[in-house]
C-alpha cells in the first residue's frame, strides 16, 4: 500500500472527504454534490461553453481580482487609520516606509483592473445573449455587482485623504443632490413633502446620507471606510456566491449561439 492510499484509508481523511477519489463519472458526481466548495459548479459542462474565445475568462479574472483586493485590503487595514490626523500620513508611510507598502499599489491597480474586467464581462454576456431566459435573474445580479464594484472604487477613492481624493468626492457627492426624489435639488423631491414639512432637505437628502455631514470631513472618511472595508464587500461576496450558484442552476455557462 502506497503512502497516498494509506492516508486515504485513515479515519481522519474519511471524516473530511466522504467519498473516494473521482476516478469515474459516478464518483465525480457524488464528490461535486457533497463538497462545500465544488457543489456550486456543474458536474459536467460542454467544452465549447468554456472556450477562451467565447468567455474571454472575464468572469473568472474579475473574481480573482476580488480575492486579490480582499487579501491586500485586509493587510492594508493593519497599517491604515481612518482619521484626519493619520490617514494621509499612513498612506505616505505605506509608500516610503512600510515593508508591505507594495500592497497598496497592488490594491490600487487591482481595483482599476477589476472595474475594467467586470465591464468586459458584462459586455461579453450581452454580446453572446447570455442574459436571456432562463438567465435573466443572474443578469440582474451581475448588474448589481457592477454597480457595487463602482461603489467600491468610489468609496476607496477618499481613503488616501489627499487633495485629489477630497475634491473628487466633493464633486461626486454633489451629484447626489440631483438624485430623483431623494435629492434636495432633484426632480420629484416635492412628492415626499407632507404639508409644510418637507421630508427631503439639504440635511436629510442623498448627499447628506452619503457624506454623513454637510461637507466632506471626518464623518465622511469614517463612513466611506466602513462602506469600503466591511459593508459593500460583504454584500459583494454574498452576491458572487449567488451568481455562481445560479450559473449552475441555470444549466451552466451559456453555449455559443
Amino acid at each position: 500500500m502506497s503512502i497516498g492510499e494509506y492516508i486515504r484509508e485513515t479515519q481522519l481523511w474519511k471524516s473530511i472527504f466522504r467519498h473516494p477519489a473521482p476516478y469515474d463519472r459516478r464518483n465525480r458526481i457524488v464528490v461535486m454534490l457533497t463538497n462545500f466548495f465544488l457543489h456550486l459548479h456543474p458536474v459536467s459542462i460542454k467544452q465549447q461553453g468554456i472556450a477562451l474565445s467565447y468567455t474571454w475568462c472575464m468572469g473568472g479574472i474579475t473574481f480573482f481580482l476580488f480575492l486579490v483586493e480582499a487579501i491586500t485590503g485586509v493587510l492594508l487595514m493593519f497599517y491604515y487609520r481612518p482619521t484626519l490626523e493619520w490617514a494621509f500620513r499612513d498612506i505616505l508611510s505605506l509608500r516610503d516606509v512600510q515593508t508591505l507598502g507594495i500592497m497598496r499599489e497592488i490594491h490600487r491597480w487591482g481595483a482599476h483592473a477589476m472595474v475594467i474586467t467586470v465591464w468586459l464581462h458584462m459586455y461579453r454576456v450581452f454580446l453572446t445573449g447570455s442574459y436571456k431566459p432562463p438567465r435573466e435573474f443572474n443578469w440582474v445580479v451581475g448588474v448589481i455587482l457592477l454597480v457595487l464594484t463602482l461603489l467600491l472604487s468610489f468609496t476607496g477613492y477618499l481613503l488616501p485623504w489627499d487633495q485629489l481624493a477630497i475634491w473628487a468626492i466633493t464633486v461626486g457627492s454633489n451629484m447626489a443632490k440631483a438624485t430623483p426624489i431623494l435629492g434636495s435639488e432633484g426632480p420629484g423631491y416635492q412628492l415626499l413633502n407632507i404639508g409644510n414639512y418637507p421630508l427631503i432637505t439639504p440635511i436629510s437628502d442623498a448627499r447628506f446620507l452619503l457624506l454623513g455631514a454637510r461637507n466632506v470631513g471626518e464623518e465622511t472618511l469614517n463612513r466611506f471606510y466602513i462602506l469600503h472595508c466591511v459593508a459593500i464587500p460583504l454584500v459583494v461576496a454574498t452576491l458572487i456566491a449567488i451568481h455562481f450558484w445560479r450559473v449552475r442552476k441555470d444549466g451552466g455557462i451559456s453555449q455559443p449561439l
